[in-house]
């Protein structure tokens, strides 16, 4: 696989905000929850993180999403669930947008996300630990524009999803080279990114 993807033209035919869940458990206890077994059923948004959502949504400065995609990890739901409840709308788990798997390190204190990121600088395609490469996030995460690009026309559409593959994702579509996804400014926890 290839380091980069071509670059996006500017030429969307919908509109894109791109958010990161909201501050979580996860977070909070400094853990990595990065499979289904954890991730679906635990782990959902930490006091904290509703107090960021009620912030957000008290001053939406963006369009009104017309609609909501979300990984459909606990963290991300719950995100997702807020904005939509906000605007009377209604969901679409998209697995698509889950967290990266972070293979053997999962459960592991969160400073051991350097480890796999060094690996990730030196090759994007590297599967160390059973770690997800970052070229495969960024095909799924990829295919979800593509998907909706062909499906929909002049909407809104919000994605909630998780900060490593929101910030390979833009990484993707801007044609820089994957593995220096991290050379991004990290993206804060209930953020948005217009496309």
């Amino acid at each position: 696989m290839s380091n980069t993807f071509p670059p996006d033209s500017g030429r969307w035919r919908n509109r894109y905000l791109l958010m990161r869940h909201g501050h979580s458990q996860a977070n909070q206890q400094g853990r990595i929850i990065s499979t289904p077994e954890l991730g679906l059923a635990g782990f959902g948004l930490s006091p904290t993180g509703r107090s960021q959502l009620d912030a957000l949504l008290a001053d939406w400065g963006w369009a009104r999403p017309d609609l909501i995609l979300h990984s459909d990890f606990c963290r991300t739901t719950e995100t997702a669930q807020c904005v939509a409840d906000h605007f009377g709308l209604s969901l679409t788990a998209e697995p698509r947008l889950r967290e990266r798997h972070f293979g053997a390190f999962e459960g592991e204190r969160d400073d051991r996300y350097a480890e796999v990121w060094a690996r990730d600088a030196r090759d994007p395609a590297h599967r160390h630990g059973g770690v997800e490469a970052v070229v495969e996030v960024a095909t799924r995460m990829r295919e979800v524009i593509d998907a909706l690009e062909r499906r929909h026309g002049g909407e809104t559409i919000l994605l909630v999803s998780h900060g490593d593959p929101l910030q390979i994702l833009l990484t993707a579509l801007e044609g820089r080279e994957l593995s220096r996804h991290r050379e991004r400014e990290p993206l804060a926890p209930a953020s948005i990114t217009v496309l």
